[in-house]
């Protein structure tokens, strides 16, 4: 059974198109106006095992917050649509990843029940800047897993352990929740993992 999904997304402030195959390789093509964030993105679908495209525009003369937190919100319901009743996934999984000074913890349960915790300091220097040009703001990066955990209805926490340099703690954050994600959508079995018989 494929669990790929093609899905648009279209509002006064962002067009974007998708397309997520849980089952892939890693295979990934990502333009959306935002170079630090399409880094960020493609991390998900190369450590995810994901094969994942995605194309958007959005107001980034504006603000890149729109174009973020929708590739967010689209990008979960794109998950949630190719998980289907999830028979036989892991639901459950956990990883810490460095990145040189950084250590990241995640943790993820494919629940049915939108949660995130987000205990990451994108900023540990106390000084804020933009990533990129345009500029992504690292706080951004709470509201776009905020979108994909709603979006996505899983129960997802990204810890902060040790880290300096705000590009290390935001793509160790990527790449761990792709490392979680990986092993929580991996079907080992036939039964949805739950005692209610449903998530």
């Amino acid at each position: 059974m494929s669990r790929r999904v093609q899905r648009i997304r279209r509002t006064k402030e962002t067009t974007i198109d998708l397309d997520l195959e849980l089952d892939g390789s890693g295979r990934v093509d990502v333009d959306t106006g935002i170079p630090f964030f399409d880094h960020m993105v493609a991390q998900l679908g190369k450590h995810g095992g994901f094969d994942l495209t995605v194309r958007a525009s959005g107001d980034v003369q504006v603000d890149t917050h729109h174009t973020v937190e929708d590739v967010g919100i689209l990008l979960g319901e794109a998950l949630r649509e190719a998980l289907g009743d999830k028979a036989g996934v892991r639901r459950f999984a956990s990883i810490s990843v460095p990145l040189d000074e950084t250590l990241i913890d995640v943790a993820v349960d494919l629940s049915g029940r939108p949660f995130l915790v987000y205990a990451v300091d994108p900023a540990p220097g106390g000084e804020a800047f933009l990533l990129g040009q345009p500029g992504f703001d690292p706080q951004l990066a709470e509201e776009f897993w905020r979108a994909l955990a709603h979006s996505a209805a899983i129960t997802l926490h990204v810890r902060m352990v040790a880290g300096r340099n705000t590009h290390h703690i935001l793509e160790a954050s990527f790449k761990g929740v792709a490392r979680a994600l990986r092993d929580a959508v991996r079907v080992e079995g036939s039964d949805v993992p739950s005692t209610k018989g449903t998530l």
